[in-house]
């Protein structure tokens, strides 16, 4: 899985003399190529050679913007051995998951003259620390500049850069140069040096994205057999390193309790990894990983690109990407897309060897409400995910097996999504159980169980008072209107036609998806909690 050397020399070779003679510079590059040394080598030297060394305490020379916290720690980790080696020059690494008060005052004490984090911690600190100086600043890094745009940074990125001044040298580094990229380019950079990094193999130079010694494959099955093929493909890499992708931060929750719960699957070590987690949850569990010569890493594209984790056998992209740059997917007109986009894979037969895990599923969701509960939540979060897809002109969500999918999340009942309820999304396939009462389904933690039964309790006793409020109201409307039913004469209801009524639900369901989609949109820059967005789309009624 490791990408071939020649192609991170090539790459190195490539832009660290343009930056270190004050060129700027735009590299489209594939993942893992070593951009990380590509631009740190050239600033050490930057640093070192300029007029203002040695720095005072608070002047800035030099700002590095990633998109997550992972990446900002592994590229702080990685500068510290070259900036240890110039006297008097301290990197601070500002990312979010703790209290910005605590960056504020390690910067106030031991100053900051290389700053490397996320968009929204390093506008922050600029903002708020006028001690901070940038009128001598040499240079700007933006690494994975898409990711930066994709995940909602154009603000804070714009704000940063709108206080750097303009005679610095720019390193812009992407793997896709979108249109958002181009005009971040215009914007940060001046007459920058355009970079194409292609993967290099033995044998010829290719017009891929995919680094040379990836071999990439994909595997089609119905969506009910999808969990029982994963769980094969564990088993069978039981003594390996893997990363499986999931789509949400609910599918990541759900099948890392489910997973770590299946028999077969006990001696094999599962990290769940998502951006809702604390950050210092989040930062045990990389760095374990990391070290672990072994084990499965489960996660969303927070750990999507960048991250320079070794000895990876395996990564397994479980749900479709929302971003095509990132992987391949098992959906057959999806494989055909990365084949033009010059991404080739192999098809992985289905093993006929592996066991039907619903049934395990399912008996722990019986067992356990956790179980029951996240498995809805997954399943609601998947689906509206699904809908956002950058893709949709593949990942149709009319067309979604939903019966099948929910099957294959070995779920006991189907949520009471709209879609579902208003036949927009079939439920053919799946199999309820019958003849249980699931509210009689607890928690295996007491805790949370005895917190259940008083929120029911208190549920139960508002909705009477509700009723009994509702019968003094109705009662007080029958009395008026009896004094006026005989001279009321009902209007007559006016037919629709079915293809009326076709064109208003395609309007419902347009006007629907797009108000989940400005939800989304401001959940994922922090505007909404992810609980405020279950209850604002009805997810929290599952």
């Amino acid at each position: 899985m490791t990408p071939d050397l020649n192609d991170r020399i090539g790459h190195r070779a490539a832009t660290i003399p343009l930056l270190c003679s004050y060129k700027d510079v735009a590299v489209d590059a594939a993942t893992g190529s070593g951009k990380t040394l590509a631009f740190l080598l050239p600033l050490v030297e930057i640093l070192r050679r300029s007029t203002s060394y040695p720095p005072k305490p608070h002047q800035v020379m030099g700002v590095i913007i990633s998109p997550t916290r992972e990446l900002s720690t592994q590229i702080y980790n990685v500068a510290q051995p070259f900036v240890s080696a110039l006297p008097n020059v301290n990197s601070v690494l500002l990312v979010g998951g703790r209290e910005v008060k605590a960056d504020m005052k390690t910067i106030e004490e031991e100053g900051g003259n290389l700053l490397i984090g996320t968009p929204g911690r390093l506008s922050d600190i600029m903002e708020r620390m006028e001690i901070l100086d940038f009128r001598n600043l040499e240079i700007l890094i933006l690494d994975e500049a898409d990711r930066l745009l994709e995940m909602g940074f154009q603000k804070q990125v714009n704000s940063i850069i709108s206080r750097l001044p303009k005679q610095r040298r720019t390193g812009l580094f992407s793997a896709t140069q979108t249109e958002g990229v181009e005009e971040l380019a215009k914007a940060g950079l001046r007459n920058p040096v355009r970079l194409g990094v292609l993967a290099e193999s033995k044998s010829e130079l290719t017009n891929s994205k995919t680094p040379s010694g990836l071999h990439l494959e994909y595997l089609e099955c119905e969506a009910d057999k999808k969990s029982s093929q994963l769980v094969d493909l564990l088993i069978e890499n039981k003594n390996n390193k893997l990363i499986v992708y999931f789509m949400t931060c609910a599918s990541v929750d759900y099948w890392g309790l489910v997973l770590s719960k299946i028999p077969a699957l006990k001696s094999i070590s599962l990290i769940p990894i998502h951006g809702d987690m604390k950050q210092n949850v989040r930062d045990k569990a990389l760095a374990w990983f990391t070290e672990a010569s072994s084990g499965v890493l489960l996660c969303t594209d927070v750990a999507a690109r960048g991250l320079d984790i070794p000895g990876i056998d395996y990564v397994v992209q479980y749900d479709p990407p929302q971003d095509p740059n990132m992987f391949n997917h098992r959906e057959e007109d999806y494989v055909e897309f990365m084949r033009r986009r010059g991404v080739s894979c192999q098809e992985r037969k289905c093993s006929e060897e592996a066991s039907d895990v619903i049934p395990i599923i399912r008996s722990l969701a019986m067992k356990d409400r956790a179980v029951l509960e996240k498995g809805l939540k997954a399943f609601v979060s998947f689906v509206r995910a699904y809908k956002e897809h950058h893709c949709s002109y593949i990942f149709n969500w009319r067309g979604l097996e939903t019966g099948k999918l929910a099957m294959g999340y070995g779920l006991l009942y189907l949520p009471s999504m709209s879609e579902i309820q208003q036949g927009r999304l079939s439920s053919k396939g799946f199999t309820p159980i019958t003849g249980v009462n699931f509210d009689d389904i607890k928690f295996k933690d007491k805790a949370r169980e005895k917190q259940r039964q008083q929120n029911l309790q208190a549920r139960k006793e508002k909705q009477q008072e509700e009723k009994g409020k509702r019968g003094k109201k109705n009662s007080k409307k029958a009395a008026a209107t009896c004094a006026t039913a005989d001279s009321y004469k009902a209007p007559r209801k006016r037919k629709i036609t079915g293809k009326q009524r076709q064109t208003i639900q395609t309007a419902v369901d347009e006007e629907e998806m797009a108000r989940e989609s400005r939800l989304l949109k401001k959940q994922r820059k922090g505007l909404i909690t992810e609980d405020e967005f279950d209850r604002l789309t009805g997810a929290d009624d599952i």
